[in-house]
């Protein structure tokens, strides 16, 4: 019985850990138009990882929340990169013209296949993926929403991934680690 219960608790150790690993695709930056390793944009204690979408309207609500937190936490150690998963290989103009305009200043990936999305369970824009260095590469310390209230950003009581970023920073793992996300529908088929 205590080898059964040994067993089990091996396997799911092995399980746990690999549902935590990022397995790094490669991905067209609409910004500079070559294709580049996600895992290549870390810079130094994290990369959050943006889905977003030109056409979702919580994208949009969120647009200037985004840029504030990249703003402020870059200079930290903490790279912020966007997630397209409904953009192809020829609308690369029309994101790399968003990133001029918004002023988001940022690596704009394109998940044509959806790749990115299905690796990492994405099912709402925007959604969040922070991950961050470890034993065996990049590992994936946050998933879900940027906070509590899309539509009203001097509503908003729970900061999730702001508070998610700040654990990073202080080297504890994000508590929770995982938060539903509020948005428009990813279509992953």
């Amino acid at each position: 019985m205590k080898n059964l219960l040994a067993l089990f608790l091996f396997i799911a150790s092995i399980s746990f850990s690999k549902a935590q690993t990022f397995q790094s695709i490669e991905r067209v930056d609409a910004v500079t138009g070559k294709s580049v390793q996600v895992e290549s944009l870390i810079r130094d204690k994290a990369l959050v990882l943006v889905f977003h979408s030109l056409k979702c309207p919580f994208a949009n609500m969120y647009q200037d929340r985004i840029i504030d937190l990249k703003n402020n936490y870059s200079n930290k150690g903490i790279t912020f990169a966007l997630v397209n998963p409904e953009a192809t290989a020829d609308q690369e103009a029309e994101l790399r013209k968003f990133v001029d305009d918004s002023e988001v200043n940022a690596s704009y990936l394109i998940d044509e296949d959806l790749l990115l999305v299905k690796q990492l369970g994405i099912t709402k824009i925007p959604e969040i993926i922070i991950l961050i260095p470890g034993e065996n590469g990049l590992e994936i310390a946050y998933k879900g929403a940027i906070d509590n209230n899309p539509q009203a950003a001097n509503s908003v009581s729970e900061r999730s991934l702001e508070r998610a970023i700040n654990q990073v920073l202080r080297g504890e793992k994000p508590s929770p680690a995982q938060i539903r996300a509020t948005g428009c529908n990813v279509k992953s088929f």
